[in-house]
């Protein structure tokens, strides 16, 4: 791993926009959106240093546009096994916090090498 090697974020937006019940079932692309500019704006709190944030999404939120400071990709099929992908091209060059709390993806990215966040590291409530 490179010494100086940003930290790469990834951010399992459904399970994360999932967390905190605020209506976001109604309209879930413009939950993923605010998410989005929720960490575009705030980064993930308590980690210095460079980073580079990708917010996952699926489903519905699909097509959410990437802005400066986050970089959204959309899943072609299951967002968890897309951030598995992610994780597993990346494992090994540079550390990777995972923010989820599906247990089942936790798992699968911390064989992978990934650090894990529950979702209040980047949306408190």
């Amino acid at each position: 791993m490179e010494e100086n090697a940003s930290l790469l974020v990834v951010v399992d937006a459904a399970n994360v926009v999932g967390s905190v019940p605020d209506g976001w079932w109604r309209d879930r692309r413009g939950a993923a959106e605010r998410l989005r500019d929720r960490l575009a704006a705030d980064g993930v709190p308590g980690r210095a240093g460079p980073t580079e944030v990708v917010l996952v999404v699926e489903g519905a939120a699909r097509g959410v546009d990437s802005v400066t400071g986050v970089r959204v990709e959309s899943a072609p099929g299951s967002g968890d096994d897309h951030i598995v992908e992610l994780v597993a091209r990346t494992a090994g060059d540079r550390p990777v916090l995972v923010v989820t709390a599906d247990r089942e993806l936790r798992r699968r990215v911390t064989e992978l090498g990934a650090e894990v966040a529950g979702p209040r590291t980047v949306r408190p409530g």
